[in-house]
């Protein structure tokens, strides 16, 4: 997309914003929490989060990530209408694309405005090109080449062939384009709600010559054939979810699963700080994202017991292209950043 001067400029200014909320705003919060509780420090999110919200800055913490979202998404949206996408050129590529205009959209999912994207990645053509650029951005720029995405295939899925490999909730498919580069042999298959972002994964994969079939389905219900998956995966998919569907999908990921298959699930988890599970946890609130604590409170090891996967885990991620970390521990960082993390079960054999 070639944007005018004043749609960059209004970006960079909204970019610029949400880094100095990430590398000024939140390391003066947590000097803050820091000092007042220097004699006597909270052991649990639960005790640290009411000194969290009597800090001083904390108001403005918040309010920036929340006024500063809304921002982005408005000037990404206004980028996007004065730059249409083209037509695709190639309407008869490698990629298949299989949408079910009798799906009906469960109210958890069109209830929000996800992420505080107006109207959502699901309602209209354009939604999922504001959804492509828009993700880009709201990793502070840092993901401008989808280098977390290819970190988590890189790192997290071992090197071995596979036959079918499922990506839930592929949206435009940023991760599942990795997929099908890193497994050739493999069949890859994406599978989304949003009838709109898949159109534009599978046009992007065509143009990439990728031969990737991309379903319209819910990722509890995906309808593909049980036992015929060796990795089922996705990314930033499961915080999105309340959790009976949370339960019903790693159910159906185990259902899809042959015997030994594995479940690869890049998403968020508490990290037992204090300060920072309590700003994380309601990162949620403030972003329109409101199943995002239940997730990271579940008892996944439970969760993937009563689903029919074993040796359930946690594994810290770096998003900065370390991917996969060996072990529950993040490395010490100043600045805001979410704590990422791979959930790792299987299929027994």
């Amino acid at each position: 997309m070639t944007l005018s001067h004043d749609d960059r400029a209004t970006i960079d200014f909204v970019l610029t914003l949400r880094r100095r909320w990430a590398d000024v705003l939140y390391p003066a919060l947590h000097a803050q929490y820091d000092a007042r509780t220097a004699a006597r420090a909270p052991k649990t999110r639960k005790a640290a989060t009411p000194i969290v919200h009597g800090l001083p800055s904390y108001r403005w913490f918040a309010w920036m990530e929340r006024g500063s979202q809304k921002m982005l998404w408005r000037a990404v949206s206004d980028a996007v209408a004065h730059n249409p996408r083209p037509q695709p050129k190639r309407r008869n590529g490698p990629a298949r694309l299989e949408l079910d205009p009798d799906l009906e959209l469960p109210d958890w999912y069109t209830a929000w405005d996800i992420h505080v994207q107006p109207g959502g990645v699901w309602r209209n053509d354009a939604a999922a090109d504001v959804y492509e650029l828009g993700a880009k951005l709201v990793m502070l720029g840092q993901n401008d080449d989808y280098t977390f995405h290819r970190a988590f295939v890189d790192t997290v899925v071992p090197k071995k062939r596979y036959k079918r490999i499922v990506d839930l909730g592929c949206g435009f498919g940023k991760s599942t384009w990795p997929f099908k580069k890193t497994f050739p042999e493999a069949e890859v298959i994406g599978v989304d709600l949003a009838a709109p972002c898949l159109a534009l994964a599978a046009e992007k994969a065509s143009d990439q010559g990728l031969e990737i079939r991309f379903k319209q389905a819910d990722c509890a219900d995906t309808g593909l054939e049980a036992g015929t998956a060796d990795v089922v995966a996705s990314t930033m998919l499961i915080h999105e979810m309340p959790r009976p569907h949370l339960q019903a999908t790693l159910k159906e990921a185990a259902r899809l699963l042959a015997p030994g298959g594995i479940v690869r699930f890049l998403d968020f988890t508490y990290t037992g700080e204090p300060f920072r599970d309590a700003v994380v946890a309601e990162h949620g609130d403030r972003n329109n994202e409101p199943f995002m604590p239940g997730s990271m409170s579940a008892d996944i090891d439970r969760l993937c017991r009563n689903a029919g996967l074993v040796d359930a885990r946690w594994v810290a991620f770096d998003e900065r292209g370390k991917g996969r970390l060996d072990g529950p521990a993040w490395p010490t960082r100043a600045e805001w950043h979410f704590p990422w993390a791979v959930l790792e079960a299987r299929k027994p054999a």
